[in-house]
This record gives structure tokens, sequence and C-alpha cells, in this order.
């Protein structure tokens, strides 16, 4: 009945808000009697070591997978077939603009803020050459409508906007969007489960999807972890991740029931909150992170039935 995934890049040290996204991909796609997947997204900011410190965090945790571990960087010929289909179909144009140049161009009052302008994209074959001379091009589809709509287990149906986005950078790597969806579509994934800062992204993917044939996935964005001050949990707030944790005594067991608890699931185990997860129970607000003593203490004392 399909698959799940969860996808991290090896550009360090998974933090707490990265494993517990990592278990709620996991608690979706176990409930559901799907296959949950590993896929490590390395075409970009590999950190040589980071790819194995990620996986023996997640299995410090609890966290199994099914078959072997995908690597992205072994995938380039999907890749290649999928931008050849685009291109064969008069969906692809050659883009030469810096991020300079859309920022200002986006900055116009009828342009939708970060959103492509076009500039690129009705350029004459003279005009393509001459600008070959000074930059690499870029390759960016060519979108057939202005938005798309998606359906989400947290947030219903959402529509975003559906721009004239990059599918091939101008360094001959291929950009993230094209390549999470050759991805999911490759693996049979139909369920993806990842931070709600991703949400905006998810309606280009799912229109990429729908024009190479696959099954547009049904999604579940979850809130992210945030610092004291409200911002995304990273690795310089300190004692996020369990290397760090474990200088403090605290072990990946206590690290996964104190993100347990943050979801209201029981904290006993992943098996004793996989047998009441229930997605509609789940909290809506970002969970705040604190390294505050009382506030670490209350988690680690949280009741085993919450």
């Amino acid at each position: 009945m399909g698959a799940g995934r969860f996808a991290p890049s090896p550009s360090g040290e998974l933090h707490l808000g990265n494993l517990r996204t990592a278990i709620l991909a996991w608690l979706f796609a176990r409930s559901t009697q799907r296959e949950f997947l590993m896929r490590v997204e390395d075409l970009d900011r590999a950190r040589a070591g980071a790819e194995e410190l990620q996986l023996a965090d997640l299995r410090a945790i609890g966290l199994d997978w099914d078959g072997p571990t995908v690597r992205q960087s072994d995938r380039m010929p999907l890749y290649s077939e999928a931008i050849d289909d685009l291109r064969s179909r008069n969906l692809l144009f050659e883009c030469y603009c810096t991020r300079r140049d859309i920022a200002e161009a986006g900055s116009a009052p009828h342009a939708a803020p970060g959103t492509y302008p076009g500039t690129c994209r009705d350029l004459t074959e003279s005009e393509r050459e001459a600008k070959r001379t000074m930059r690499p091009a870029a390759l960016r589809l060519r979108s057939e409508t202005t938005d798309f709509t998606v359906t989400d287990v947290l947030h219903g149906q959402f529509t975003g906007v559906v721009d004239d986005f990059v599918v091939l950078r101008n360094d001959g790597v291929p950009a993230y969007n094209l390549a999470v969806v050759v991805d999911d579509g490759a693996q049979g994934i139909d369920q993806v489960v990842r931070g709600d800062d991703l949400l905006s992204s998810a309606p280009r993917q799912a229109y990429l999807a729908e024009l190479l044939g696959y099954t547009v996935p049904g999604y579940a964005h979850v809130p992210l972890a945030l610092n004291a001050e409200g911002k995304r949990l990273a690795k310089r707030d300190g004692s996020v991740t369990l290397g760090q944790l474990a200088e403090h005594g605290v072990g990946p067991e206590e690290a996964r029931s104190m993100m347990l608890c943050s979801l209201d699931l029981p904290t006993t185990s992943l098996d004793a909150a996989l047998a009441v997860f229930d997605p509609t129970l789940l909290p809506t607000e970002p969970w705040v992170f604190t390294t505050d003593p009382g506030e670490k203490r209350r988690m680690r004392l949280a009741p085993e039935n919450r």
C-alpha cells in the first residue's frame, strides 16, 4: 500500500527537530501499513561522515526502515531521463538570470514575491547564444499554470504558486524540486511527511509529478521545532543533537521520550506511541525546545501514558 519516507540531507548532525520529524514520518507510514523508506539527499552540501552519523542517530532512537538506504548521487540517470522527457515536450527553457536579477524583478508590483518573472522564457536563439558566452544556463520548467492545489492531512486543501522553477542548475546538478519528485515517483512514495516550512513548495512538486506521470502523493506538513526565540531549531542552539545531549547525560531513549512527549504520545516506546497514533490529535503549534533545566526536567518526567 505505497510508502512513506524520511530524506535527510547529510550536511551535519540531525537535531531534535529533524529527529522528531523522522519519528512522525515513521508513525504516519507504520500506522497506515505503508513501507518506510530512507533516502539520503546528497546532491548538495554533503559533509564527510554525516550520512553515517545521521543513520546511526535514527537507529539509536529506535527507527527502522524497509530495504536499503537510497542515495540521490546514485540516481543521476533517473534525473537525466526526466529532464530529457520534459525537453522533448518543449517544457524547458534556458535561463541565465542571477538570484539578484530575479530578486530585483520580483519586487515589481505585478510579480508575486519570490516567483520567477519570465525574463528568459521567450528569448530568441540569437539572444540565447549571446547570453551563453557570459553565463552557463540553468533549465527552468515552462509551467502551464500559475497555481496548483495539494491535499494535506494537517492543512487540508492548500493552493500555492507554481512558476517557471529551476529543474537543472547551471552547474549541471539537478535541482531539489526535480530530484525529490523523481525520487518519490520512482520509489512509489505516496505519503510525504516533512516540516511545514516546505508546504509552499508542495504545489510546484505536485504539478511536476503530474507532468511526469507520477501519482501525486498525499502530504502531512508537520509543525517545526523552534528555539526560545521562536526561530527554527539549529545545532548552534546547543544541546539539541544526540551527541550534545549525551555530553550532559541524556541518552537516546530519554531524548526520544522528550520528543514523544512533545507530540502528546506515550513516551515508553515507539510501539506504544504507534498503538495510539492519530494524526488528528497531533499538536498544531511548533514545539518550542528550551535548554532551561526546569523545562528539560518537566519533559523527562512526563507521564508514561501521555
